[in-house]
C-alpha cells in the first residue's frame, strides 16, 4: 500500500511539474476518445503528452497470517488504481500504457499499427488519405500494401519489444521504481499478445457501386447468418458517382475523423472472436478480424508468436470473406438439388436424404449457414443449440442426438468436412453456394409467387416500391397468365 501511494504522489508531482493534463476517468468513460482531445498540436512533439487514471480489477498480494508465526502472501482481486500514460511517439504515433499503481506494476500496452504504416510512408513520400484507420486514397497501392506486411513478419516482434521498452521503463515504471531500483531488482517486463486485430480494405472504383454491392451483401447475407442487428451512422454526403482520383489527388496526411457518408456495419461476434465488414469513406469496404484474449486460444501467446497469431486471424478473415462470397454470389447446381433427397452412407451405415420440403431439414441447413463463418469451426453440441435458438425449440424435442444424425446426412452429400484432430466440422465453399441458391429460390421466389397466386386481389400499393416488389408483381401476372393458359386455377 506505501508503494501504492508513493506511484500516485509521484505521478501527481511529476504532471504538475511538466504541465501535463492529468484526469480522473468515471467507469463508462471512452479513454481514447478524451486523448484525441489533447492531442498535441506539434508534429514533432514526442512524449506523455496526458495523463488518465481510474480503478479497474488487478490481482494484488496481500500481507496476511492465520496466526502471528506464520505470515504468508495472498493474491486477490481487487479494484485499485491504474493510470493510463498517452505517448507520442515519433515512429508509432499516438500509443497508450496503463500500469496498475499496486505492485507488481502489470502493464498493458496499446499500440496501433495504422499509425505506424502512416508515419512509415510518408518518409516513403507515399501521398494518401486517412479516414480513422482507414487509408481511403493513395498514390501508391502496392508499396502501401508491402509497408503494411511488414508489422506481420518476424521482424516486426523486435520493433514492438523496441517502442514498449523506450517507454515503459523510462515514463511508467519509474514512478513505482526509480531506474536504480530497476537495476538492483532486475525488475523485467515480458510482452505478451493480448487482443490483436487484421484487417482489410477493398476499394471501388465507385462509390455508387460500393453502395450496390454492400447493400446487396446485406440483404442476402443478414438472414441466412441470423443477424438480427445492424448499426448505420448517416452521414451528410452523396457517395461519388465518377472516380475521384482522376480530378483530385489526396493530400499528405489528410484524416477524418467524422463519417460524411453512411457507415453500415455487420458484425458477428464467436466467442473470443468478431467478424466484422462495414463501408469506410467515399469507396472503401473494410473486413475485419479481432482477437479480444489470446489466452482462450490455447496455444502460445508471447510476443515471439505475433506473427503466427495475426497469420491465424489472416486465414479467419479469408474465410469470413469466402462465406459472405457463398452467400452473395450462389450457384444453382442441378445435380445436387436432384442428389439431395436420395439416400446416401457414411462409412458403412447408411442415411435417408435431406428433403428440404420438410421443416427440420431447413432447419439445420439454416443453422449450418449461420455457424458457417465460425473461426474454429463447429461442433454436434453448438450446432443443436444453434437450431433450438433459431427455432425456439426445447431441449426435449431437439435432442443432440437428433443433431448429431442430422449432421452425419449433411456429411454424406459433402456440404460440411471434419477439421482433423478435432470433432468439430466446416464448410465446403462449392456446396455453401448451392445450397443457399436452394433456399434462396424457395424461401424468396417460390413462397412469395405462391402466396401472390394464391391471392390475387391485392390490397394497397406500397408508398415507396423496391426492386424486388417490382420483379414480384411482373412474375406475379405473367404466372397467372400461364397458369390460365395451363388450366390450373390458382
Amino acid at each position: 500500500m506505501r508503494m501504492a501511494g508513493r506511484f500516485s504522489r509521484r505521478v501527481q508531482a511529476y504532471a504538475r511539474r511538466k504541465q501535463i493534463p492529468i484526469l480522473k476517468c468515471r467507469k463508462g468513460d471512452r479513454k481514447h476518445e478524451i486523448a484525441h482531445k489533447y492531442l498535441p498540436k506539434d508534429p514533432n512533439y514526442k512524449g506523455v503528452f496526458l495523463i488518465l487514471y481510474g480503478k479497474a480489477q488487478a490481482p494484488i498480494w496481500n500481507a496476511k497470517s492465520r496466526n502471528s508465526m506464520h505470515p504468508h502472501l495472498d493474491k486477490e482481486l481487487s479494484f485499485v488504481q491504474h493510470y493510463y500514460f498517452h505517448i507520442m511517439d515519433p515512429e508509432w504515433g499516438h500509443l497508450t500504457i496503463r500500469v496498475c499503481g499496486h505492485p507488481p506494476f502489470q502493464a498493458l500496452v496499446i499500440l496501433n499499427g495504422h499509425e505506424w504504416v502512416e508515419r512509415a510512408a510518408r518518409k516513403a513520400g507515399i501521398v494518401f488519405e486517412k479516414e480513422g484507420n482507414c487509408f481511403v486514397e493513395f498514390s501508391d497501392g502496392a508499396g502501401l500494401t508491402q509497408l503494411a506486411d511488414t508489422l506481420g513478419a518476424e521482424l516486426s516482434t523486435g520493433r514492438l519489444a523496441q517502442v514498449c521498452d523506450r517507454w515503459i521503463y523510462s515514463s511508467c515504471l519509474c514512478f513505482g521504481l526509480c531506474p536504480q531500483e530497476q537495476e538492483r531488482s532486475g525488475f523485467r517486463y515480458e510482452y505478451s499478445v493480448h487482443q490483436a486485430e487484421y484487417s482489410r480494405t477493398l476499394l471501388f472504383h465507385y462509390g455508387r457501386d460500393l453502395v450496390e454491392v454492400f447493400q446487396g451483401l446485406i440483404d442476402r447475407s443478414r438472414r441466412a447468418l441470423d443477424i438480427k442487428v445492424l448499426k448505420t451512422l448517416f452521414g451528410r454526403k452523396r457517395r461519388l458517382y465518377l472516380h475521384p482520383r482522376g480530378k483530385k489527388r489526396p493530400r499528405m496526411e489528410l484524416s477524418i475523423e467524422t463519417p460524411e457518408y453512411d457507415l453500415t456495419v455487420l458484425k458477428i461476434h464467436f466467442g473470443v472472436f468478431s467478424l466484422k465488414i462495414y463501408d469506410k469513406g467515399g469507396r472503401a469496404l473494410r473486413a475485419e478480424a479481432t482477437l479480444h484474449n489470446a489466452k482462450a486460444l490455447h496455444t502460445r501467446y508471447s510476443l515471439p508468436y505475433l506473427p503466427t497469431i495475426l497469420a491465424r486471424l489472416r486465414d479467419i478473415l479469408n474465410h469470413f470473406l469466402n462465406v459472405l462470397f457463398c452467400l452473395d454470389v450462389q450457384f444453382l447446381d442441378s445435380g445436387m438439388l436432384d442428389a439431395l433427397a436420395t439416400p446416401s452412407a457414411l462409412g458403412k451405415r447408411r442415411l435417408a436424404g435431406i428433403d428440404l420440403n420438410k421443416p427440420r431439414m431447413r432447419n439445420c441447413m439454416d443453422a449450418i449457414i449461420a455457424l458457417s463463418p465460425k473461426p474454429e469451426g463447429f461442433s454436434v453440441s453448438e450446432f443443436t443449440a444453434k437450431v433450438r435458438e433459431m427455432t425456439g425449440s426445447p431441449p426435449e424435442k431437439y435432442s443432440v442426438r437428433q443433431g448429431g444424425y442430422d449432421l452425419k446426412k449433411v456429411r454424406s452429400k459433402l456440404i460440411l468436412e471434419p477439421i482433423p484432430k478435432t470433432r468439430r466440422y466446416t464448410i465446403v465453399y462449392d456446396r455453401l453456394r448451392a445450397v443457399a441458391a436452394i433456399l434462396t429460390i424457395r424461401e424468396k421466389l417460390l413462397k412469395p409467387i405462391a402466396a401472390g397466386v394464391c391471392k390475387p386481389r391485392r390490397g394497397r400499393r406500397p408508398a415507396n416500391p423496391g426492386t424486388l416488389d417490382a420483379h414480384y408483381e411482373v412474375l406475379r401476372r405473367d404466372l397467372l397468365t400461364l397458369l390460365s393458359q395451363l388450366g390450373i386455377a390458382a
